[in-house]
């Protein structure tokens, strides 16, 4: 491919995918290697030979793996940038030291350090964007390897263009070369002279990604598809359609079924859960396990269809281990996802006043009690929903008897859930709901002087309920502090 045809067939995957617009300030990962250099030569010639005014910045993270030698990889890379005159950032970390003390293999520490960094050069330099040298030879590879390894459709959808670089971040990582095979960069590099430094590591053949590229596609090509790496690249585009369409599908389905969510713990209805189609399952089962943005490289197809058939087991109270520390719980019609803590369950505090009109906060709980009153009229008590509601509800203001306290439970707690034909122990109501034992003494219990009138999203108590002659009306509101 002429130098001006692989110019131009960037320009157009560019554009096609919006990977970059043409006044971005871009920092490109520069190991120093053949694909990293010809990524950097290539995003300048876009400022010199087409209509581009990219504000490149060079990143280079050393690993401290290969003792001199990555010390040259990174005064290269320094000297490619001033050569370029181009400004570089080039820090380093001791990966293998602090993977050991962190547990983590030192691959995955060294992935998680190198983007950690080349994050913070994006907020240094205010980019938007990091330029990465993955091509449709890395692709293929990581096709494979997952396939080998036991993947889902996800998995299947290798690489992707572009993606943020954390979950929460307004950095996206984009990779330009991902339609190119490895033969055209390396023919770039020829036909321009660009010099690059070779990692002796990547001969070898540990780990299993090096094993897959020097010993077992090779072998695939040779004996039986010379086309293997364009036959999982297909593979891979029609994965990505099929992931694209679940990923949509289940993030509309994903937050009706959230009961209760924070950072540590996150509740699914799984009743609603179970009725969806496996596939949908899948997805909201792999969704909810990011939700907590731990443990998903170690992650399988066998973790997953562990969890869908806790969710078919009609059995409540059975546990299961994921990657991560994290936790599976089957608790009656919740599935519960938590991540470890050494910290103890508390349960809310014995007493608070609550504010009416006005606004309490429950710390412990992490939820605020939001009370105003008002006057109300026929055409709004027609309007106001008749059954249960779990965050809000309305109770004649005439009969309640301020003020109001909110508290855990205690013991011969009575009240009248509404709609039903008598009063109940609150233990037995909390049993009937199939609230997890763990966190029954969690639940709030708000009271007037008379005793229970809400069991926080839960349960009206029926002496407070609106009537016919209710004329004024106390509003109560629950919500989560994380939505402040």
């Amino acid at each position: 491919m002429p130098q001006a045809s692989f110019i131009k067939t960037l320009i157009e995957e560019i554009e096609e995918h919006k990977l970059l617009n043409r006044t971005d300030t871009v920092v490109v990962a520069v190991s120093g290697g053949p694909d990293s250099m010809a990524l950097l030569h290539a995003l300048c010639a876009l400022n010199t030979d087409a209509d581009y005014k990219l504000n490149l910045h060079v990143a280079h993270l050393n690993h401290q793996l290969r003792d001199q030698d990555a010390e040259k990889d990174a005064a290269f890379v320094e000297a490619a940038a001033d050569s370029l005159h181009l400004p570089s950032t080039i820090d380093r970390r001791d990966i293998a030291t602090l993977a050991a003390e962190s547990g983590t293999s030192v691959e995955e520490f060294a992935r998680h350090e190198r983007y950690f960094f080349l994050e913070r050069v994006c907020i240094k330099t205010r980019a938007g964007r990091v330029a990465v040298a993955h091509h449709a030879d890395d692709d293929a590879e990581t096709i494979l390897h997952r396939v080998l390894r036991g993947t889902g459709i996800r998995g299947l959808a290798g690489i992707p263009r572009k993606r943020r670089i954390s979950p929460l971040s307004d950095v996206e990582i984009v990779r330009p070369f991902l339609h190119l095979p490895k033969r055209q960069i390396l023919k770039f590099l020829g036909d321009r002279g660009i010099p690059y430094r070779e990692d002796r590591t990547n001969a070898a053949n540990e780990p299993m990604r090096n094993r897959i590229r020097n010993v077992v596609l090779p072998a695939v090509e040779e004996q039986v598809n010379p086309q293997v790496r364009d036959a999982l690249l297909r593979l891979g585009e029609q994965a990505r359609w099929i992931d694209q369409y679940l990923t949509e599908t289940a993030q509309r389905t994903f937050e009706t079924l959230i009961i209760n969510r924070t950072d540590q713990q996150l509740v699914l209805n799984a009743a609603s859960l179970s009725r969806k189609s496996r596939i949908i399952q899948t997805e909201l089962v792999r969704r909810s396990i990011e939700f907590f943005e731990t443990g998903q490289q170690d992650l399988g197809f066998g973790h997953l269809k562990a969890v869908l058939d806790l969710v078919a087991d009609p059995a409540s109270g059975k546990q299961l281990h994921l990657p991560g520390g994290m936790t599976v719980n089957k608790i009656y019609d919740r599935l519960v996802f938590s991540l470890p803590t050494d910290e103890p369950r508390e349960t809310i505090a014995s007493e608070i006043a609550i504010h009416v009109p006005g606004i309490t906060h429950l710390p412990v709980r992490r939820m605020v009690i939001e009370c105003e009153t008002d006057r109300i009229t026929r055409t709004e008590m027609k309007t106001w929903r008749r059954e249960p509601h779990r965050h809000e509800e309305w109770a004649d203001l005439d009969r309640v008897h301020l003020p109001l306290i909110v508290r855990t439970r205690r013991s011969g707690d009575r009240f009248w859930p509404l709609g039903a034909p008598g009063s109940k122990k609150l233990s037995e109501f909390l049993i009937d709901a199939k609230i997890d034992p763990a966190e029954r003494d969690r639940v709030a219990v708000l009271c007037d002087q008379l005793g229970p009138i809400w069991i926080v999203d839960h349960r009206l108590d029926e002496r407070v309920k609106l009537a016919p002659g209710t004329r004024q009306v106390l509003r109560m509101r629950a919500r989560a502090t994380e939505s402040e």
